[in-house]
C-alpha cells in the first residue's frame, strides 16, 4: 500500500490558494450567477451564492451545482426561477428550496436557491421544524459548519464570512457557527457530517466540536435510520474513510449507529497472541480501495462495506486455545448474520445486504486454496468451480476483500499468499474461458430434464437440476449425450 503523502501546506498558503481559487471558480459561473442576481435585485430580494458552493469555490472544485440563499419567500423564488428557466422543480418547497436546471453554451448547471432559514430540532424530533428567516447573518449561524456558513453576493461578490470560516478553511479546521452543543441539538447528525467532512476534506476537529460529539452522541438516536445510512455512505466512499471512522468510534458516535464496528477493538491479551482487529479492518478497508481500479464503477460502496465488516463475528468467537493460540471459529458465518442483521436495521438496499453478506460469509473461502510441494495447486477444478459458483456476480469483489485482507508484515508470507491468489485467478480465467463459469448451469435445462424423465413440473425436476448441477461443478461440462446418461442413471437408481 502507497505511503506517500502530500508536504504540508502552510495557513497563508492555503489562504492565498484559496483566494485564487475563489476568483478563478466565480468568473467560471459568473455568466448564470450574475443573470440570476440581477433578475433577484430587480424584485427587490437579496441572492447569495453559498454554503458547500463557497467552500468548494474556495477549494477550486466547484462542480455544476450551484447553491443559493435569498431574502425571498418560496413563492416568489418559484415565480422568478420560471422566468429564469423552463426547468422548474419544487419538491423541496416545503423547506423553502426551489431547484431548476440552467443551460448556458456548453454547460448545463442545476441551481437551487432557499429562503434565508432559522429551522431547528425539537428534543425529540427527527425532522427540523422550518422557520423562515429574515437575515443572511442568521441563516448561516444555522448551518452545520463555518466552512459551510460563507456567502458572495451575486452580482456584486461581496464575500460574507461572519463566523471564521476562510480562516477555518485555511486552518483545515472543523467548527461550527455557533456552540456546538447547540448546532449538535438542533441536528444531531452534523456529528456525524464532522466525521465525514474529516475524510473528504482531511480536515481536524476543533477541541469543542469533538468533546460535544462525545458528551451527545445518544442524541443522534433520534436520526431516522436512512439519513444516518446516507451519512455513513459518504464518509465510506470518501478518499479517505479512516479519520473519519476513527472519529466515529473515539467519540462513542459509532457504539449508537454501527456497534459492530467498535466491539473490533477487543482487548489484547499479554502476550499478544492476536493481532488489532479494528486496526486491521481499517487497513482492509484502505487496501481494498487501492484495488477497486479492478471493479467497472468506483468508488463501491459493496466493497469498501465489505472490507470494513469483513471480521466483525470475530468478538464472538474468540476463544483462548492451549498453547497459546486464539481462535476465531465459524466468524465468517456469524460475521454474515451480524452484517445482515445491522445493514438491513440502516436500511440499505436488498441487493447491498445480499451482497455484503455473502462477501462476509467467503472471505475465509480461498485459504483452503494453496500450492503443493512440486508448486501444483492443490483445489481441483471442481473446487474451483464452486468457489466461482459461490461467489456468483460477487467474484471480483471477492477477489479484492481476499487480497486485501492480507496485512501481515511478513513478507515472505505475504508473497506466498499473494502468488497463491495469482495462481487461483488464472486457474479461474482458463476455466472460465473453457467453461463459460459466469453461467455454471447444468447440460439440460427444465424442458429437456421433463423430457427424457417423461414427468410433470415438481419437486423432482428441481432434485435432477440439482443432482446435474453437482456432476457439472465435479466432472466439467459433460454435453448433452453424457448429460442424458448420467440423468437416466441417477433416475434409475432414484427408482
Amino acid at each position: 500500500m502507497s505511503q506517500n503523502r502530500p508536504e504540508p501546506v502552510s495557513r497563508a498558503g492555503r489562504l492565498n490558494q484559496a483566494q485564487a481559487n475563489a476568483v478563478a471558480e466565480l468568473l467560471r459561473i459568473a455568466p448564470v450567477a450574475d443573470r440570476l442576481g440581477e433578475l433577484f435585485a430587480a424584485a427587490g430580494h437579496e441572492l447569495y451564492l453559498v454554503g458547500g458552493s463557497v467552500r468548494d469555490a474556495l477549494l477550486g472544485r466547484l462542480g455544476h451545482d450551484l447553491d443559493f440563499t435569498t431574502s425571498a419567500r418560496p413563492d416568489d423564488v418559484e415565480r422568478l426561477l420560471r422566468r429564469f428557466s423552463p426547468a422548474v422543480w419544487t419538491i423541496g418547497k416545503e423547506f423553502g428550496t426551489i431547484g431548476c436546471r440552467v443551460v448556458d453554451g456548453d454547460s448545463e448547471w442545476v441551481v437551487e436557491v432557499t429562503t434565508y432559514r432559522s429551522d431547528a430540532y425539537a428534543a425529540d424530533s427527527r425532522k427540523p421544524e422550518v422557520v423562515f428567516g429574515d437575515t443572511l447573518e442568521a441563516d448561516l449561524l444555522r448551518r452545520d459548519f463555518t466552512v459551510n456558513a460563507m456567502a458572495v453576493s451575486v452580482p456584486g461578490k461581496r464575500f460574507v464570512d461572519p463566523y471564521g470560516g476562510l480562516a477555518d478553511l485555511a486552518a483545515g479546521t472543523i467548527m461550527t457557527p455557533a456552540a456546538p452543543e447547540t448546532s449538535f441539538s438542533d441536528d444531531p447528525l452534523r456529528m456525524m457530517r464532522a466525521a465525514r467532512f474529516a475524510a473528504q476534506l482531511g480536515f481536524t476537529p476543533a477541541a469543542p466540536v469533538v468533546e460535544a460529539m462525545t458528551a451527545m452522541a445518544e442524541r443522534i438516536t433520534i436520526i431516522s435510520a436512512e439519513r444516518v445510512r446516507d451519512e455513513l455512505s459518504k464518509l465510506l466512499l470518501s478518499d479517505r474513510p479512516r479519520p473519519g471512522l476513527d472519529l466515529l468510534v473515539s467519540t462513542g458516535l459509532a457504539d449508537r449507529v454501527l456497534p459492530e464496528l467498535p466491539a473490533l477493538r477487543l482487548e489484547r491479551d499479554e502476550h499478544h497472541r492476536h493481532k488489532d482487529v479494528y486496526e486491521h479492518s481499517l487497513t482492509v478497508l484502505e487496501q481494498a480501495i487501492e484495488l477497486e481500479e479492478r471493479l467497472p464503477s468506483r468508488p463501491d460502496l459493496v466493497n469498501r462495506l465489505a472490507a470494513l465488516l469483513h471480521d466483525v463475528g470475530k468478538p464472538a468467537t474468540r476463544k483462548f486455545e492451549g498453547g497459546g493460540k486464539v481462535s476465531f471459529h465459524h466468524h465468517d458465518v456469524v460475521g454474515a448474520k451480524l452484517v445482515r442483521k445491522r445493514l438491513t436495521a440502516l436500511r440499505f438496499s436488498s441487493d447491498e445486504v445480499k451482497a455484503v453478506a455473502e462477501l462476509v460469509f467467503l472471505h475465509l473461502r480461498f485459504h483452503g486454496y494453496s500450492s503443493g510441494a512440486e508448486g501444483e495447486p492443490q483445489w481441483t477444478d471442481s473446487a474451483v468451480r464452486r468457489y466461482v459458483r459461490d461467489a456468483g456476480d460477487q467474484v471480483e469483489r471477492l477477489h479484492i476483500l481476499t487480497r486485501a485482507d492480507c496485512t501481515t508484515r511478513n513478507r515472505a508470507k505475504a508473497a506466498r499468499l499473494r502468488a497463491a491468489y495469482d495462481d487461483l485467478e488464472q486457474r479461474i480465467a482458463v476455466l472460465a474461458e473453457e467453461e463459460e463459469l459466469s453461467a455454471l448451469r447444468p447440460d439440460l435445462d427444465g424442458t429437456e430434464i421433463m423430457a427424457i424423465l417423461d414427468v410433470p413440473p415438481g419437486r423432482v425436476v428441481g432434485e435432477a437440476y440439482r443432482y446435474l448441477l453437482e456432476r457439472r461443478i465435479e466432472d466439467g461440462p459433460l454435453g448433452a449425450e453424457h448429460a442424458r446418461e448420467v440423468l437416466l442413471a441417477w433416475w434409475a437408481e432414484r427408482a
